[in-house]
């Protein structure tokens, strides 16, 4: 794995995405994860931005991927709960159900050969779209080095 390339792709990545007002992203987050490797074998936090996640709630959620129940069953991230809203080949969407916003909350969740990415954005159908647009932007480059 070339970890040099995840950290100069991801720091590039991030000031494009998130942290400015009009960025598609309000956080997003990247984490080690084989779907295909023992169980004792740890998922860890690679990078993330905009957001603190611990293992235990890494653990939550990387059980609920492991688990494979996604249209059936919420996750959480943080302090907020999601509900997959659509399910695609390597990724879905999630709608928050706690949300405070008014326009509510949502997340993008790729999955690439070695990572998995969540994208989390404010906002409906117009910044899911964006959202998803960033987050595809950066699983693309994933997967030129087969990451």
């Amino acid at each position: 794995m070339d970890s040099a390339f995840v950290d100069r792709a991801w720091d590039k990545w991030v000031k494009g995405n998130l942290g400015s007002s009009g960025s598609p992203l309000k956080a997003a987050v990247l984490i080690n994860y084989d779907p295909t490797g023992p169980s004792r074998l740890l998922s860890t936090i690679a990078e993330q931005e905009g957001i603190d996640l611990y293992p235990v709630e890494l653990k939550q959620f990387i059980d609920f991927m492991r688990r494979g129940n996604l249209p059936t069953e919420t996750f959480v991230l943080g302090s907020n709960q999601y509900i997959i809203t659509s399910v695609h080949e390597n990724w879905f969407a999630a709608r928050c159900l706690n949300t405070t916003q008014p326009a509510g909350e949502g997340a993008i969740v790729m999955q690439t050969a070695v990572y998995v990415l969540v994208a989390l954005y404010d906002g409906s159908i117009g910044s899911a779209s964006r959202a998803m647009a960033a987050a595809d932007h950066f699983a693309s480059q994933l997967g030129r080095k087969n990451l």
